[in-house]
């Protein structure tokens, strides 16, 4: 065989080795590329195991309704698609229907207060507790305070003074002792006092009924009262102090008090107040005529520094009448005036 024959066959035979050797090359890259049963399943009808139910959410139960198509916002993007209604993101229209939330509906009956107690209340049922009983339970606090609504310096015609006014109580809701104390200093001398001790009942929420005593004293013999009547706040927020009085020898008399706070501030406020006095009969020693007796009207300003303390300064005006006036021209004295004021009020 001559050598170009040996060339020639060799040449051949390295070329089917080298068409062998990228058959096999492309075959197993082509394997390669091709999905695996799992992860073509559901693709083409291929069986593959039913994925496990998700567990049940508190929006079980919902009723979408009727989808319409709907706008949202595209990632890729950042446009916005229109979503047919079988899409994913067509859930335009949702009707929640039935929707219940976590723990369900709430009982029809979860805003009576009796519904759980077997239909007892405090009034009725095996739980129910006597009038008396309930008052006991609702009045078992005691507290006190003193009060000096009025503690000033008097500048009028007839010469300065020092007034006060102070009341105090101590007891509980229903039941409290109660004092009060009145008076003027002028002169070197206690003018005139007059000073009450009390009890106190409540008979309604911005009422109390109030008995006790009252002793007179200052210029003239002392007078000793017995007192009762009523203390409390009346519609439109006005203080109401009215009381009546009847002493020895058919003694009577009767003062009524009233005052009003106005808040022109958190702070600054302004009160105005009345008080009248009348009596039954005339008691010359101290300088009272029968019938009404004397008034005063008066305005006062405070500054609450805090709601304890309070300085105001104010003005009065003070007038007798009938018998109580002609006493008082008999001994010179003035029956009007004008006073001003500057004090303190104060509580604790």
């Amino acid at each position: 065989m001559s050598a170009s024959v040996r060339r020639e066959k060799t040449l051949q035979r390295f070329s089917a080795l080298a068409l062998a050797i990228a058959l096999s090359g492309a075959a197993t890259a082509w394997a390669q590329s091709v999905p695996t049963a799992d992860e073509h399943a559901g693709h083409h009808g291929d069986p593959s195991p039913a994925p496990a139910a998700a567990p049940a959410t508190p929006m079980s139960g919902m009723n979408h309704g009727t989808m319409e198509s709907a706008t949202v916002p595209d990632a890729d993007s950042g446009k916005t698609k229109t979503h047919p209604a079988d899409a994913p993101g067509g859930m335009a229209g949702m009707d929640h229907g039935d929707l219940q939330m976590q723990g369900g509906r709430a009982p029809a009956d979860a805003r009576d207060p009796n519904a759980y107690s077997d239909g007892y209340t405090l009034d009725t049922g095996k739980y129910a507790l006597p009038g008396p009983e309930r008052l006991r339970l609702a009045d078992e606090h005691s507290f006190g305070t003193v009060l000096f609504d009025r503690l000033e310096r008097v500048y009028g015609g007839d010469g300065n003074a020092t007034s006060y006014d102070a009341r105090a109580w101590f007891g509980r809701d229903y039941n409290r002792l109660v004092l009060k104390a009145e008076g003027n200093y002028a002169n070197s001398k206690l003018e005139e006092a007059r000073s009450e001790v009390l009890w106190g009942h409540a008979i309604a929420s911005y009422w109390d009924t109030q008995i006790g005593v009252r002793f007179d004293s200052g210029k003239g013999p002392n007078r000793t009262w017995a007192a009762f009547g009523v203390q409390g706040l009346a519609p439109y927020w006005f203080e109401l102090d009215l009381t009546g009085y009847v002493g020895d020898e058919g003694r009577t008399a009767w003062r009524l008090s009233a005052e009003y706070e106005l808040l022109l501030t958190q702070r600054l406020v302004l009160q105005p107040r009345v008080e009248i006095d009348a009596y039954g009969k005339d008691d010359t020693a101290r300088g009272t005529g029968s019938g009404l007796s004397d008034a005063v009207a008066g305005l006062r300003l405070r500054y609450e520094v805090s709601r304890q303390f309070a300085p105001y300064v104010g003005v009065e005006w003070t007038s007798k009448f009938g018998q109580t006036a002609d006493l008082a021209r008999a001994e010179g004295t003035r029956t009007s005036d004008t006073l001003w004021v500057a004090g303190l009020r104060f509580w604790f």
